[in-house]
Parts: structure tokens; sequence; C-alpha cells
């Protein structure tokens, strides 16, 4: 029998199995990251960053839960906007995801590089950025049980870290005080800004990234087809009230004020761990930097594997070459587009490992083709139930979709330029796939 049986992915995964994968893409302390970039730019409001931020995601999740039950399929936004608006505008939906998909692993797996450089500074960061890549690639193609069962103890990990962190800070607060006023992280340290807060929000949201992965595995869901849209909204919830929490609490005890990180931008990428490490017990923030690195390499595990998927679905269809479409009749995971997508994440992430601004421009590029996507996602759910299915429910088929295609749009305007200019040529990449295709005979009709 061959290796590569027709294209069909096994039915495994439950709904704590769906939920766990997103977690661990989005990673349960996401938000230590960006810390101090949101403390400056929102004059110390971080948490109301993050309610707001979380409101803004939720339009894309309600999206998502629409579109994963009328069209249940490993293709996620591809699938979506073929159905919804047409086949050119749903390849050119799977093509900015797969910008996405491609990527984030690679500032994943950058993290970690970076995070273990630091506490082996002997080994340089491309090395252990490429041996993440390696060992999670091979748990990746071991099955999807497996990359379920990583993912929950990853997120487990990573979340009690994360309490031992909170529990040490509540403590701080309980015998020292706090150092800012209690309501400051939701009103701002000076007064409330609300064009301080929204213009903060542009960078939150990119906390979130990942939660839309759960639909790639659409056609494993041993559940009913609902659980989709469930555990994507379930996903975002969580991570919005672990967002909220750590945020708020560690603001309260933070001895720089958002003031002087917006004087001294060279202090907000570690203001995180340094309030920890200062006022709390360093080896808290020792532990905290571990759980981030193996967070990341397991986020970019799981996002290959939805990448894979992305491919898969795309080629089974006739977009991509078909060699993509392979799927291992032993473990039931796409290992063609897999290892493919795996091979472009390895180049980059080494290569941005190397360059002085590399992270910077991944993240930029990262976020224009999750933008993109979920444009596309929001134009989906109007094509597919209101023009072609004659639906009348205004709010949840028009009303939404709009009020998160509004919420995107800037974000996606104040994107780094170069960002954009490389989103550009994807794009323009991907409109010459499709006048070739169309050229070969294997044409889209158009949208």
């Amino acid at each position: 029998m061959s290796a590569f049986a027709t294209p069909s992915l096994k039915r495994t995964m439950s709904f704590r199995d769906l939920v766990m994968n997103g977690l661990v893409f989005i990673g349960p302390a996401a938000a230590v990251a960006v810390f101090g970039p949101l403390d400056a730019k929102s004059h110390g409001a971080t948490a109301m960053v993050y309610i707001a931020a979380t409101v803004v995601m939720g339009f894309t999740a309600l999206s998502y839960a629409k579109m994963s039950v009328a069209v249940p399929k490993a293709g996620s936004v591809f699938s979506y906007a073929t159905a919804g608006i047409g086949p050119g505008t749903g390849f050119m939906a799977g093509w900015m995801v797969l910008l996405d998909y491609m990527l984030i692993p690679s500032v994943a797996y950058l993290f970690t590089g970076l995070a273990m450089h630091s506490f082996v500074p002997a080994v340089p960061t491309w090395a252990w950025t490429g041996a993440a890549v390696v060992v999670t690639t091979i748990l990746n193609l071991t099955g999807v049980k497996n990359i379920a069962r990583a993912a929950l103890v990853v997120a487990l990990a990573e979340v009690l870290v994360l309490a031992a962190v909170l529990v040490g800070v509540v403590a701080v607060l309980a015998t020292a005080g706090a150092t800012r006023p209690l309501l400051s992280p939701l009103l701002g340290v000076g007064g409330f800004s609300l064009t301080a807060v929204l213009a903060a929000v542009s960078i939150a949201v990119l906390s979130y990234l990942g939660f839309d992965a759960i639909a790639t595995f659409a056609e494993e869901n041993a559940g009913d087809a609902r659980l989709i849209g469930r555990a994507t909204l379930v996903c975002l919830v969580i991570a919005g009230l672990l967002f909220v929490a750590q945020s708020y609490l560690v603001a309260l005890i933070s001895p720089t004020s958002p003031a002087e990180l917006a004087a001294h931008p060279e202090l907000q990428g570690t203001i995180y761990y340094d309030i920890v490490r200062e006022a709390v017990a360093p080896w808290l923030a020792t532990a905290l930097g571990v759980a981030k690195a193996l967070g990341a390499a397991f986020s970019g595990m799981v996002a290959l594997a939805a990448g894979g998927r992305v491919a898969l679905t795309m080629a089974r269809e006739g977009k991509l070459p078909r060699a993509l479409s392979g799927v291992s009749a032993r473990t039931g995971i796409p290992t063609v587009s897999t290892v493919t997508v795996t091979a472009v994440t390895l180049v980059v992430a080494v290569w941005a490992a190397s360059a002085p601004d590399g992270l910077d421009l991944l993240v930029s590029v990262v976020n224009v083709g999750a933008l993109c996507a979920f444009v596309l996602l929001h134009a989906s759910v109007v094509g597919y139930f209101v023009v072609r299915g004659g639906s009348r429910r205004w709010v949840g088929h028009v009303v939404f979709p709009a009020l998160g295609v509004a919420t995107l749009v800037p974000v996606l305007v104040l994107v780094n330029h170069r960002a954009q200019l490389v989103g550009a040529v994807w794009l323009a990449a991907g409109l010459v796939t499709v006048a070739v295709q169309r050229r070969r005979g294997a044409a889209m009709p158009r949208s």
C-alpha cells in the first residue's frame, strides 16, 4: 500500500484539543512581550487596550464561527472566500494567509532562539532557532493527536508559570501596595485618552494572531461542525482574560512610568521581565522566560501544522502543485505540504536570526498577511449568506462583518511600510499565479 493515500484527514480532535491548539498558537503569556510598547503608547491603560482588542478580534472570531459551520473544510479562509465570493478571490485569500502561516512560525522560533541564547550565550541565536524548528517538526509529523498532546502540556505549563507570576504580584500588592493608582490600567496614568488607547489597540490585536488556526483543523474535528466556531470563540475569550489580568496586575507595581517608557524605547522589550525580577522574584522572571521560549517553539509547531493544511486544501483543489496534497496513510498528516512550509520557515527564521532588523520586519509582514485574510473572511460572510444565500439577518451577516473590516483596515494601514511592500510583492506573485493557471486551462472563473 502506498505511504500516501487519497487526501483525507483523520477526525480525532476533541473540543479541548482544538482550544489548546489555538491557545498554544497565540501563547497564553503573549501580552508579556508587548507590555512595554502598549504601556507607553496607551499612557498606562494597558488593561483597557486588551479589553478593546478582544472586542475587535471578537468580530473576526464570529465570522470564523459562521463560516466554519457553513464550509467545514481545512482550507480556512481559502475555502470560505471560494464559497462566499468565488475561486479567484478564494485563491488570493489562501495565498495571503499562507504568508501568515509561513512566517508566524519564523517569528515564534526566532523568539525561542533569542530566549535560549540569553540563557546560553555560547550557542548563537540562529542555531537555537534552527534546532527548535527541527525538533518540533519531527513531532509535527508523528500525528495530530501528538500535536494536541504537546499543545496541552505546553499551554498548561505556560499558564501555570504565568499564574505563579500573578500570585506573586498579588502578594507584593498586599504587602507593599501599588505604585500606580488601582484604576490606572483601565483609565491611564494622568487621565484617560481614547486616541492613545485606540492607537495601542493596533499593536495589541497582533497578540491574538493564531486563534484563527483552529479553523484549519475542521476536517480533523471529531465532533459537531459547530465545535470549530465554539472553540475559536472560547480560545479568544480565554486569551483576552489572560491578557487583561497579566497587564493589569503588573502595571500596578511598575516602577517605570509610561512617559519614561515612551522616552526610552530601549526599555520596552524587557520591562515586564524586569518588573517581575525586581519586584517579585528573580527565579520567576527566569521561569517566565523559559516558558515563553518553549511556548514560542510549540506555537511555531501548531502554525506549521495549520499552514500545511491550508496548502493541502489548495493543492487538493488544483490551486497549488498536486504533490502538496499527499496525506500519510500511517499518521494522517499532510506530510509533503507540512515539510514544504517548514522548509520555508526554516530558511526565513535562520535569516531573521542573523539580520539586525529581522524580527521587526517579520512581525510586520505577518500582520499584513493575516489582516488581508481577515478582511476577505468578513467579505466572505456577506457573500455567502447575503449575496448567494439571500439571508436577511443583517446584524450577524452584514453589520458584524462590516465592523470587523472597519476595525482591521486602519491597523493594516499603520503597518511598517517595508512590510506593506513585501505584502504587495507577495500579492502580485499570487495574481501572476492565477493568470498562469488560467492560461493553462486550470483557471478559475472570475469572482
